[in-house]
């Protein structure tokens, strides 16, 4: 018997014992499947396993144990690296796990792993609460959450990882875990920042904030050094309700934006009040104060309404750094503006987000996310064509991009890591945040059988 033949074998006895179920190559919707969101990633595994519960999961994680195969979780499947997949492997899919249990009156909820975060937000803006997840409603609760979670309300309420109570996982053993400050807190603490190296996360308790008045929208300003630098002051001026995220780019040929605007850099830029209306409507007004806006989209609105439509068949091809700035001067300025007009890539843009606030409130060790004090989230995006020559010139415009803006900050955001390689990582989780992490790794998954994620060896082993 060969060996893909016992596989199959085993896959056989898998499907007897597990309620969801097993997709294979030549079943009608594996090719959908099997799609994740970066377009350059094309996984072929051997096996979808459509999770349906925590027992599962658990099963599935003893199927990959015993056997050696290797695992990749998928959740929304926006991961930059291609994590999302596997070409051979077993790709163990949450998207049917998507059940919610919410208490307006305690403000939680348990929200199970295969959600989105748009998922998630509209059910608990029935009841005028939410969780900040990150900017785009499609992306998987699990990944950003294990990851950190900096989105629209990221001065006023923190991390994603700010307000998860509890969790549980599947670890390596096969055992279902449940974690919270009390309960395996070494565990607990990992998984907030630490990714999806300590196991499969099948739900999560989260503390919901008061969300029923906002103010806010997209805001298109042109693009100038002068109003990079007053966006990002107004940013970092505005009271802790506000929070901010800056794409400066050329203008896309999007409906709403003037035809003669296209193609123009611009600052598409997206701006969130928590809070009174009326105070709302001050906070904002030094960003439009900054130049005629080209599109003012700012207003009181439900919370949901802050997410961008999205279009269900966008499969980007980015190369893209991720790096933190103390600021953003003329000099910073001026060399975004440059590099930006300097490549001729289909899409590319700078992305700026100015911290503090909540997140900076919390002890850098409280967490696996050792970044609190960092200011300036940046995030360098170049989109190649496909072709090996093209996606090395944007790589380069990425590197370069990156050498000339950089101020000393050496960190990384996770989340928006590519195929970064070991730097990547330990830039990720420096100094003392990796020696803990990879202490726990050893004790959790000394086999490192949750190895496709931006990779903490076990103590003992390289990546």
């Amino acid at each position: 018997m060969t060996s893909q033949t016992k596989q199959h074998a085993s896959l056989d006895e898998l499907r007897s014992s597990i309620d969801g179920r097993i997709v294979m190559p030549g079943d009608d919707d594996y090719d959908a499947m099997r799609q994740v969101f970066v377009g350059d990633v094309d996984g072929r595994p051997t096996a979808i396993i459509r999770v349906a519960n925590a027992g599962d999961v658990a099963r599935v994680v003893d199927f990959v144990r015993s056997t050696g195969v290797e695992l990749a979780i998928r959740s929304g499947g926006h991961s930059n690296a291609g994590h999302s997949t596997t070409n051979g492997g077993i790709v163990l899919d949450l998207r049917d796990m998507t059940a919610i249990d919410i208490d307006p009156a305690a403000r939680t909820a348990w929200a199970e792993a295969g959600l989105t975060a748009l998922d998630l937000t509209k059910a608990t803006a029935e009841h005028g609460l939410a969780v900040g997840f990150g900017d785009t409603g499609s992306v998987g609760i699990s990944g950003i959450t294990l990851g950190g979670g900096i989105g629209y309300t990221v001065r006023k309420h923190g991390l994603t990882i700010d307000s998860l109570l509890a969790a549980e996982i599947v670890t390596a053993d096969g055992q279902l875990r449940h974690l919270d400050a009390e309960h395996e807190p070494d565990l607990f603490w990992a998984i907030r920042g630490g990714g999806g190296n300590f196991g499969v996360a099948t739900r999560f308790q989260y503390g919901l904030h008061d969300v029923r008045e906002v103010v806010g929208g997209l805001l298109v300003l042109p693009a100038t050094p002068e109003t990079i630098v007053g966006f990002m002051a107004a940013a970092e001026a505005a009271p802790d309700e506000v929070s901010t995220i800056a794409n400066v780019m050329p203008a896309p040929p999007m409906p709403f934006l003037p035809a003669e605007h296209h193609g123009k850099l611009v600052i598409l830029g997206f701006v969130l009040h928590v809070g009174d209306i009326e105070a709302g409507q001050r906070a904002v007004a030094p960003f439009r104060s900054l130049a005629t806006p080209i599109v003012d989209m700012l207003r009181p609105m439900s919370y949901p309404d802050i997410y961008p439509p999205e279009d269900p068949g966008y499969r980007p091809t980015p190369v893209q750094r991720t790096m933190f700035l103390d600021r953003v001067d003329q000099s910073a300025a001026e060399t975004i503006i440059e590099f930006l007009e300097a490549s001729d890539a289909s899409l590319r843009a700078t992305q700026l987000r100015f911290l503090g606030g909540a997140v900076a409130q919390i002890p850098v060790d409280a967490t696996a996310f050792a970044h609190r004090r960092s200011r300036i989230l940046t995030v360098l995006v170049n989109f190649h064509d496909g072709t090996p020559g093209d996606r090395e010139r944007r790589q380069a415009w990425v590197d370069d991009f990156a050498a000339a803006l950089r101020q000393g900050d050496d960190g990384a955001y996770v989340n928006f890591l590519g195929d970064g390689g070991e730097a990547g990582v330990r830039a990720a989780y420096p100094g003392a945040t990796w020696d803990r992490l990879v202490a726990i790794k050893e004790r959790y998954d000394p086999s490192n059988l949750f190895h496709l994620n931006q990779n903490i060896p076990p103590a003992g082993r390289s990546r």
